[in-house]
């Protein structure tokens, strides 16, 4: 059982002496839940999940980040993914030159402390690859170089099945996803979530959790959680949208 922990967390951009964009945020993610953010554009969601992940564009200026008790803020990024943090970006950068295969078996050893037995470590490669309907040619392209959205994301949920984290942050994982790759990465999303992990599942829209079902949906509105509920807060903000938190936007997409 692991819990993520996250306490009154006030979050500005580094170097900025500016306006906060994280005014003190609390939430706590344990094993075998699926929190959903939601919240209109500019509120402050990516910045949470690139805060917890320890992107050098935050400052962190109040609050604290724990991991099954273990002070994340703290941490490198590197030991911050070695202590079972995953972070699925909206927008993965391309790697020119590093294969996918060597890039997924350098990660996984980094995670895991060792080398991966090779005859074992091509088998887990195909069978996640094949569960999310990706050619194994896939493996020998560039990470990230020249690919689709779809491909994106597939690869983003092929790394976080092999390097099985403890809490697994999704940061717009629908985003550029036509109908039929966003039911195939969410089939993937959901078969890594059924192994126990805890899920932050950042989204804009409501359409993904349509496949991915959330136990608790958070409403995020300038740098806070101001609604927490069920699914049933999901429905509810698909029907009104953000229209009585001051913003014209729609939550359904």
């Amino acid at each position: 059982m692991s819990t993520l922990e996250i306490r009154d967390l006030h979050v500005r951009v580094a170097g900025d002496d500016g306006a906060e964009i994280l005014k003190g945020v609390d939430l706590t993610v344990s094993s075998g839940q699926t929190h959903a953010i939601m919240g209109p554009n500019g509120s402050g969601k990516s910045t949470l999940a690139y805060s917890i992940a320890g992107h050098p564009k935050y400052t962190v200026t109040q609050g604290s980040v724990l991991l099954d008790g273990a002070d994340v803020l703290a941490m490198t990024v590197d030991e911050r993914a070695r202590a079972g943090l995953f972070l699925a970006m909206q927008y993965p950068v391309e790697v020119p030159g590093v294969s996918v295969s060597n890039f997924l078996r350098t990660a996984a050893t980094a995670v895991r402390g060792e080398a991966p037995k090779l005859r074992t470590w091509v088998r887990e490669v195909n069978d996640a690859m094949g569960a999310l309907e990706m050619d194994r040619s896939f493996a020998e392209r560039s990470v990230n170089e020249g690919f689709s959205g779809g491909e994106k994301k597939r690869h983003e949920i092929l790394q976080m099945t092999l390097l099985q984290p403890k809490i697994a942050i999704l940061d717009e994982t629908a985003s550029g996803l036509d109908v039929d790759a966003l039911r195939v990465v969410s089939e993937g999303v959901n078969r890594v979530r059924n192994t126990g992990i805890g899920t932050l599942l950042i989204t804009h829209y409501t359409r993904i959790l349509r496949y991915i079902q959330p136990d608790f949906v958070h409403v995020f509105f300038d740098g806070r959680i101001v609604e927490s509920g069920g699914a049933e807060l999901a429905a509810r903000l698909e029907d009104e949208g953000y229209a009585r938190f001051g913003v014209n936007e729609t939550a359904s997409a």
